[in-house]
């Protein structure tokens, strides 16, 4: 019989009890996906309350989400990426997309990502995610009929 390797230990400990290996993982999401982050408008419509720009300077206290997040399995401390591309005025904290009237076929994201690959107690996770050039955000601002016509 073969010795178990790194990967096939890691899974007996946290089997066991020993060593909890699943404790931190990719339990975070990339993008809150059918939900607004937080309503504060008058009139009950979160979707138009604030635009783009403004729900980029927020701190949000219910939710999380982040580019490659990480978390614990109880998202009492989160973790993902902030990145710049040397030419926007901001960092990029999340991805960027359109909501449920804005989308072609409901909410769309803009940008590429991919998960290429993982081991089953998260000790190694690698994912490609290609930054976005000044296109994406043309989206933003060409408005809402030109987004619908853009497929």
């Amino acid at each position: 019989m073969n010795a178990p390797n790194p990967e096939q230990k890691r899974l007996e400990e946290d089997r066991n009890g020993d060593k909890n290996w699943k404790r931190w993982g990719p339990y975070l999401s990339e993008r809150q996906w059918g939900t607004v982050r937080e309503d504060y408008s008058s009139d009950g419509d979160a979707w138009n309350y604030f635009p783009h720009d403004m729900a980029r300077m927020r701190a949000y206290r219910w939710g999380e989400d982040g580019i490659a997040g990480i978390s614990d399995d109880q998202q009492k401390i989160c973790l993902s990426l902030a990145m710049w591309n040397g030419r926007d005025p901001f960092l990029k904290e999340r991805l960027f997309g359109l909501t449920n009237e804005q989308g072609n076929h409901g909410e769309d994201v803009k940008e590429l990502y991919y998960y290429l690959d993982a081991t089953p107690t998260h000790s190694y996770l690698k994912m490609l995610y290609k930054y976005p050039h000044n296109y994406v955000y043309k989206y933003k601002t060409d408005g809402i009929n030109d987004c619908k016509s853009n497929k």
